[in-house]
């Protein structure tokens, strides 16, 4: 019996990978450094900032560390949110009311910060339908490490056996493939390069999971 839906956050519910590009863009352009979408699709799309920091201050030579680097984005990513929440992705808001509606507890497991997961489930009414938030803040190792998820399942309380996955990159599959859950993947604009072969169904929109889900699992 399927008992958890548990759903990553940038690119999968809601369309924020444009977004963290073009702040990164903006954040780089003060270092002379032209970051192309090709590059972020490549190298930084759906990984956790502190990463993406780490690798873009090597790449390309920066003159800062990649903690003041990862603390820019995590400025400019809060004013963004202060202003305006992310942009759903296509059939988002009814996927999640349609799991909902079945029973099953809704979890967030993203490598993306706190604050940005509360200002999606504020601005479009979700609060009441999630059980558990898995943020970067709450683990020390952030995803592809499954940590992310296997404390997904400990706060749940229970088994990789009894969940479902929803992710849409290569590393966010990773980290619930190595905790032992099945992850169906939704490709997007940003994850098109990604392999995604350890999924175990890739859909093109989360109504196309949504509809494998329902039909191949008892709730």
């Amino acid at each position: 019996m399927l008992k958890a839906i548990l759903f990553d956050h940038d690119g999968t519910l809601v369309d924020s990978e444009e977004v963290h590009y073009q702040l990164w863009r903006e954040i780089m352009r003060a270092y002379a450094v032209d970051l192309s979408a090709e590059e972020y699709r490549d190298y930084y799309s759906g990984i956790p900032t502190a990463k993406n920091a780490l690798d873009l201050t090597v790449r390309h030579q920066l003159p800062i560390d990649a903690p003041s680097l990862a603390a820019q984005k995590h400025q400019v990513t809060r004013d963004y949110i202060a202003r305006t929440a992310f942009p759903l992705m296509p059939h988002a808001d009814a996927t999640v009311r349609r799991f909902a509606a079945t029973g099953a507890q809704l979890a967030v497991v993203t490598g993306s910060t706190r604050n940005c997961v509360d200002a999606t489930l504020a601005a479009y009414q979700w609060q009441p339908l999630f059980s558990t938030i898995v943020s970067s803040e709450d683990v020390s190792n952030n995803k592809p490490a499954p940590d992310s998820y296997l404390l997904a399942l400990q706060r749940l309380g229970l088994s990789a056996q009894e969940a479902i996955a929803i992710e849409d990159t290569a590393h966010g599959l990773q980290a619930a493939t190595r905790a032992g859950i099945t992850c169906v993947a939704v490709r997007n604009a940003m994850s098109q390069s990604h392999d995604l072969s350890n999924a175990i169904q890739v859909f093109n929109h989360l109504q196309e999971a949504a509809d494998w889900v329902v039909q191949h699992y008892r709730f």
